[in-house]
């Protein structure tokens, strides 16, 4: 969906269930709770997945091959009709006439076992057409409601904090928060979506990937993992992932660091681009951060934008 557009449709079914991997019930209506999900459901919190959706369209493939399903039976808590759920970004924004707005916040989800509906049909939708939402603000809902889906406004935007002693609880995450702000300030943000992870190689692989392929997040900011001691993975991961190198960006901000340390030139973080997303890494402390992104951020908005097609001059 492009910048302005909406798309409309209707609540078809409402599903809820009050523990985990057990069918959920439908209800005629429920209440959205804002940052936290549908009242009652076992899977609403304080997390990027609070709302599932799924296009009634996407169901009606699987009965199409005999198999008798409905809303919910795909554990999903919001089922539309009308509504081009397949196709969603994250950072689009979908609205209720009741009042309730969400923001969609992740594109499908890696299945892990291999559902009952998956074995009668061969086929399970919700993993490659479902997404997920965070509830920006909360209210009744009920079947039948119209539902309208706006384009986001602004970059979607991954922050991958990288750190053993943060995820470890020995101290908390602060350079993630602090980029989180700096971007707000400076960027017209539709939706960051936070990881805090340990500095490990092979799932900063697998979330770069998913984050660039999968969700196609405009800008991806990883921090943390970039110098020259043993568990620093992050240059190694990220040489794996993109396909063009950005050496422009290393070099200003290793630049900018230089100003203030000679241990700057220890720095060895990668930049690059990943099909249509920007990928950065920026030093763990706060203030090596920002002082990295702060000399490449009046590039960034201009190269999403080639990236992504833009054909105007770079004059």
């Amino acid at each position: 969906m492009k910048k302005g557009e909406t798309n409309n449709g209707k609540i078809n079914y409402i599903s809820i269930s009050n523990k985990k991997g057990v069918p959920k019930t439908n209800v005629t209506q429920a209440k959205l709770v804002t940052a936290h999900g549908l009242d009652g459901d076992a899977h609403a919190g304080d997390w990027h997945r609070q709302v599932s959706l799924l296009a009634q369209e996407s169901i009606d493939k699987i009965r199409a091959k005999g198999v008798d399903v409905s809303g919910g039976a795909f554990a999903e808590n919001i089922t539309t009709w009308g509504v081009d759920i397949p196709n969603a970004k994250v950072g689009e924004h979908i609205l209720l006439d009741t009042g309730v707005e969400l923001v969609v916040s992740q594109i499908g989800k890696v299945c892990h076992a291999r559902c009952s509906i998956y074995k009668l049909s061969g086929d399970c939708v919700m993993p490659r057409e479902g997404i997920f939402a965070e509830v920006l603000k909360g209210g009744e809902i009920r079947v039948g409601s119209p539902v309208e889906t706006v384009a986001k406004k602004g970059f979607s935007v991954g922050l991958i904090t990288l750190s053993d002693r943060a995820c470890h609880g020995v101290y908390p995450d602060e350079t993630g928060p602090a980029i989180e702000r700096y971007l707000k300030e400076n960027l017209a943000i539709s939706y960051v979506r936070k990881e805090l992870v340990p500095d490990e190689e092979k799932r900063l692989e697998l979330i770069l990937t998913d984050f660039c392929d999968i969700q196609k997040l405009d800008l991806i900011i990883t921090n943390g993992s970039t110098g020259a001691s043993p568990r620093d993975i992050a240059p190694e991961a990220l040489l794996n992932v993109i396909t063009r190198r950005l050496p422009g960006y290393e070099e200003a901000m290793r630049a900018k660091s230089r100003e203030k340390t000679i241990n700057a030139i220890i720095s060895r973080a990668v930049c690059g681009l990943r099909g249509s997303s920007l990928i950065i890494s920026v030093p763990g402390s706060p203030k090596a951060a920002l002082e990295n992104l702060e000399a490449v951020l009046g590039a960034v908005e201009h190269t999403i934008k080639k990236a992504q097609g833009d054909e105007t001059s770079c004059g």
